[in-house]
């Protein structure tokens, strides 16, 4: 199967190529015919499948750039997920006339108001922003055709779930309407199903995508010794590009203080930190100018960052759908990955419940005796 068997037109087929992207994932063969009929989808999807694609190559079949409306709106949790979707939408725009519109906060209203006023195609926003412009009157979605919730398990675990049916609320009963979630518990269904029409289900296997090509280990240690393992690991592995998962806030920014003081290079990544320093952040280790970035799951939600090698989780995820979406980071189109968790006794219960979901026993690894 390929992107033409799909009936994705020439234009958009080159700049995959350009990409390095040749063949179609999963997600991708599923969705996109589905999509292109004009019918509902609710899909289960893990960041990591190409779901962005699975939904914006059919989208860009569909726009008129001619007509002068909002055509198509995706709504997105975070602003991190809302930037990486306008770039991969930018790319396929490369040969075409459709404007694009990021609305987030963090960013200057008025300059998104006035590209408003100029005629806006797509839209990509998360919930608050845009219900910021449905206030103010300064966008109109009436006569929307598609409606994309992306991330929706996240959406709602945020407690975006009224913001995002006051956005619904505001679009026509004839969009199409497509929702991706890397769950499909009971509360998305209940959203999905609420607003869309015999919607297709589609889901990809979770472990095969996320877990098959990721070697995993955990290093028993205890909260005094934790930060002195995880140096010491570092300096073994010296990975070409790592993240580093804490639970909180607090918990990054005293790592990444710690970090710095070792000589590591590293940056910290969270929602109190100014959006405009986010995006460069974010920028820089992309282009692999950081080596390590410490972050929060929310911010780092959804992130598809290629050329990461290894993933550290600093602390325990609360839930085995976390371990699984953090280690996702890595070992993605094919390349190996590794990931290293760091345990003290507290946290054995946890780690039960994770080595239960994913049906083994994590190696140990042992630290190494400094000469």
């Amino acid at each position: 199967m390929n992107f033409k068997a799909l009936g994705i037109n020439e234009i958009s087929q080159n700049v995959l190529k350009k990409s390095g992207i040749t063949e179609p994932t999963p997600i991708q063969v599923e969705s996109i015919p589905i999509i292109k009929e004009g019918r509902d989808v609710i899909a289960e999807a893990h960041t990591g499948t190409g779901k962005t694609l699975a939904f914006l190559l059919p989208i860009f079949e569909k726009i008129n750039p001619e007509l002068e409306s909002v055509q198509c709106l995706i709504i997105t949790p975070t602003r991190e997920l809302a930037i990486q979707i306008t770039d991969e939408a930018n790319k396929l725009n490369k040969e075409k006339n459709i404007n694009i519109l990021a609305a987030y906060g963090g960013r200057d209203i008025a300059s998104q108001i006035k590209k408003l006023n100029n005629n806006v195609h797509m839209i990509i926003a998360t919930p608050g922003r845009l219900i910021d412009h449905i206030n103010r009157d300064t966008v109109d979605l009436s006569s929307l055709k598609t409606l994309v919730i992306d991330e929706a398990d996240q959406m709602l675990l945020m407690g975006f779930k009224k913001e995002v049916e006051d956005i619904i609320k505001e679009t026509p009963n004839t969009r199409q309407t497509l929702c991706f979630s890397a769950t499909l518990d009971s509360n998305v269904k209940k959203l999905a199903y609420k607003y869309m029409k015999n919607p297709i289900s589609i889901s990809v296997e979770k472990e095969s995508v996320t877990l098959e090509n990721i070697k995993q280990h955990v290093v028993e240690t205890t909260d005094r010794k934790k930060q002195s393992a995880l140096f010491d690991i570092l300096d073994q592995d010296r990975p070409f590009m790592a993240i580093i998962f804490c639970r909180t806030k607090v918990r990054v920014d005293a790592l990444e203080e710690a970090m710095h003081q070792k000589g590591y290079n590293c940056e910290k990544l969270h929602s109190d930190i100014l959006q405009s320093k986010r995006e460069r952040i974010m920028k820089s280790f992309r282009n692999g100018n950081i080596q390590y970035l410490i972050s929060t799951d929310v911010v780092a939600r959804g992130l598809d960052i290629s050329g990461v090698s290894h993933i550290y989780n600093y602390d325990i995820p609360e839930d085995p759908e976390s371990y699984i979406h953090r280690i996702g980071r890595t070992g993605r189109a094919g390349e190996s990955g590794y990931t290293c968790m760091f345990v003290t006794p507290k946290d054995n219960a946890l780690l039960n419940n994770i080595e239960e979901t994913i049906e083994f026993r994590i190696e140990r690894r042992l630290l190494e005796a400094r000469s």
